[in-house]
């Protein structure tokens, strides 16, 4: 396998102790801030050249989010990696029990294309602050990201516990058959599945962040013009290529004729008449993408938008109206600038369409009813929710993201991406004297020896009592 070698040579330093010491980590999370700080410029220009992606927007999502990552990490980790001393019964209350927070040891990180510095580092950081040696392969489909990665990335990193693969299809399913401690994929549920199986030849614990169709209703009680403004903007941000973006509107017929003219002023407003020559409009990020999502505006009749031209990329930020579930829009999840509008009587309508399709990434809500919101959230399932806007849940280190069901498996940010690449071990350390304690329970066995044993190490319900 061509990646052994690099794979075992990892494991060796791992196996030394290189990476766990508190300075260690402190160090190599400091040279990714440098990285970020000090390459900026050439992020904004290598993400701009693989989609158009607008220097805000990459400056917002590529550097600022994985700043504050980086930040909340160095704030905390010392506190992090500490033991945590957890409740003793009687028997051992003399003793020392705890939890260790132990890296895995060797991981993979599989980062996609749409923010390929974002989903990338964010992991990096929680799997270096676990004390892990990490191979981290960013996505092909970004070129020039790729390749700045490669090139400079690996310049602020100690390349004896952190090593960068640029791989295509063919070459990660080699990298895939190496046995790794962790696995954390960001990508699609049909990928996310042959990770999966290729990790479980080893039995490799795995994180999937997937993505999905994430509905939004929209409930006839709100401010039309401010959910306008949200949802396009959530839509249309990195020209729709968002895993959290909201994916259809779900709304009554009096909702659409009213969100209609506030759509079309609210993508106005942000892109002005002719959005392809807006400099903070992007393009799709290559010629497969483009083609896929340009055959989803066979579905349904467009309202808004609709134009494409194919040597930009370039696909205007469109409504649709008049779809049917079947539809191919309707299949798959979108990723581009397309939002269709799909008709429901009422919340309850809305809520068993949500609940008949596969668990979205996120669900979205907007009503001026509290109660409306509060309905969505408790009697739907997705792997996060947010309430009145849209994207903005995925800006708070403090809040766990990630997918259930066909959207993924397990959770990062913050305290819990720290948690994803940790084993949490149970230890308990006792004396090697007080003997007597420990004879109750060794043969011969007795009623008596057993009465004594329950009482001493048994877990109560709260305002029961034993009698010995």
């Amino acid at each position: 396998n061509p990646y052994a070698g690099l794979v075992s040579s990892l494991r060796a330093a791992w196996l030394s102790g290189k990476t766990r010491p508190v300075e260690y980590r402190v160090a190599q999370l400091e040279a990714l801030g440098r990285f970020l700080d000090e390459k900026k410029e050439d992020i904004l220009e290598a993400t701009a050249s693989d989609m158009g992606k607008p220097p805000f927007e990459a400056e917002f999502s590529e550097i600022l989010l994985c700043k504050n990552e980086l930040h909340e990490t160095l704030n905390n980790l010392s506190d992090w990696m500490k033991d945590e001393h957890v409740d003793r019964n009687l028997v051992t209350q003399l003793d020392s029990a705890f939890i260790r927070k132990d890296p895995y040891g060797v991981v993979l990180i599989i980062a996609p294309w749409n923010y390929p510095i974002h989903l990338l580092l964010v992991p990096l950081i929680g799997a270096i602050a676990a004390g892990n040696c990490v191979v981290f392969k960013p996505s092909e489909v970004a070129k020039n990201t790729e390749r700045l990665v490669a090139e400079m990335l690996t310049c602020y990193l100690d390349n004896d516990c952190f090593a960068v693969v640029t791989a295509g299809v063919q070459e990660t399913t080699r990298l895939l058959e190496n046995k790794f401690d962790y696995i954390f994929y960001t990508g699609t549920p049909s990928v996310g599945k042959i990770v999966m199986a290729a990790a479980a030849k080893h039995l490799t614990p795995v994180t999937l962040e997937l993505g999905g169709k994430n509905p939004c209703y929209v409930s006839d009680t709100c401010d039309v013009q401010n959910v306008a403004r949200r949802v396009a903007w959530g839509r249309f941000f990195n020209a729709g290529q968002t895993c959290i973006a909201p994916d259809y509107v779900l709304c009554s017929v009096e909702m659409q004729e009213k969100l209609m003219p506030a759509l079309r002023e609210a993508i106005t407003e942000f892109y002005g008449p002719n959005p392809q020559e807006s400099p903070d409009f992007g393009r799709i990020v290559g010629d497969k993408h483009f083609q896929r999502v340009q055959t989803l505006l066979h579905s349904g009749r467009v309202v808004i938008g609709g134009q494409t031209d194919e040597e930009e990329r370039y696909i205007a930020p469109t409504v649709l109206v008049d779809l049917q579930p079947s539809d191919p829009i309707m299949q798959e999840e979108i990723f581009g600038p397309i939002l269709p509008i799909v008709i429901v009587a009422n919340m309850d309508e809305a809520i068993d369409f949500i609940n008949s399709r596969e668990r979205p990434l996120v669900v979205y809500a907007f009503s001026s009813d509290d109660k409306v919101v509060n309905q969505v959230l408790e009697r739907t399932s997705s792997g996060g929710f947010c309430g009145n806007d849209t994207l903005m849940h995925v800006t708070l280190t403090s809040l766990p993201f990630g997918g259930i069901g066909n959207s993924g498996l397990g959770m990062y940010h913050g305290r819990f991406t720290f948690d994803t690449f940790t084993h949490h071990r149970g230890c308990l350390r006792r004396s090697m004297g007080r003997e007597a304690l420990n004879a109750l329970r060794y043969p011969p066995y007795s009623q008596q020896k057993l009465g004594i044993v329950r009482a001493a190490s048994e877990v109560k319900r709260k305002g029961a009592c034993t009698l010995l």
